[in-house]
This record gives C-alpha cells, structure tokens and sequence, in this order.
C-alpha cells in the first residue's frame, strides 16, 4: 500500500502589525481608577450577569429542542404504572420519567450535603 503524498498547505497571510498602546490618562507612571484593563483585548471580562445570560441562552435552546421532542413524539403510548394504566403520548411518558429520575437525583445529593454538613459540624465542635 503506497503513502499519498503530502499535500503543500498553501503559505498563511503575514500578520496585521501590532497596534500603539494607548496612553494612560495623566502620564505612564499614574493609574487611575478604571483605567487598567480587568479582560483581554476583545474579550468582555467574566461576571456573574454574563453567566446568568449564558445560562437563560441555553435554556431558551433546551426548551426548544423540548418542544421539538414533543411534537415529533405524539403517538399514544399504553403505559401500566402499579394499579394504573392509560394511554398518554410518548413525549409525556418520557417527560414524566425524566423529571422522575432528575427529583431522584436531586433528592440524593441533597441527603449526601446533609449527611457532610454534618458531619464537618460534629468535627468542629
């Protein structure tokens, strides 16, 4: 089996020369409040309110994709929980077992918080 040859990437652009740094307010020895950079050149630094946007973004998205599941999977479903049977749609049956399992977890690593914090009571007392 022979090797293909390599391939010559094609040569990259020449890099845009630096930009001047900008001059301080009152001279390069004195920093006034503000006037430092707290986030690298264009980039907006990280805060709590950035996070929270992130966060309503990617639920906006998950809640879409959700409604997408929902419309795509409205075949009834014959489901026996226990003493009870009906019929209900497939995304239902899934929804409710999903939402099951998150309380299950949730509930479980909520009794491992309590069980620590007590514990780091007994050992500081």
């Amino acid at each position: 089996m022979t090797q293909p040859a390599d391939r010559e990437l094609p040569p990259r652009p020449p890099m845009p020369a630096p930009a001047e740094p900008h001059e301080l307010p009152g001279g390069p020895d004195e920093i006034t409040p503000g006037s430092e950079s707290t986030a690298v050149e264009g980039r907006q630094p990280f805060t709590r309110v950035r996070a929270a946007w992130a966060g309503v973004w990617a639920g906006i998205v998950v809640v879409i994709l959700l409604i997408i599941f929902i419309g795509q999977n409205t075949a009834p479903v014959k489901v026996n929980f226990l003493w009870l049977e009906g019929q209900i749609p497939t995304a239902l049956a899934l929804l409710i077992a999903g939402v099951g399992g998150a309380i299950i977890a949730l509930a479980t690593g909520a009794a491992r918080i309590v069980q620590l914090r007590r514990m780091m009571r007994r050992n500081t007392h």
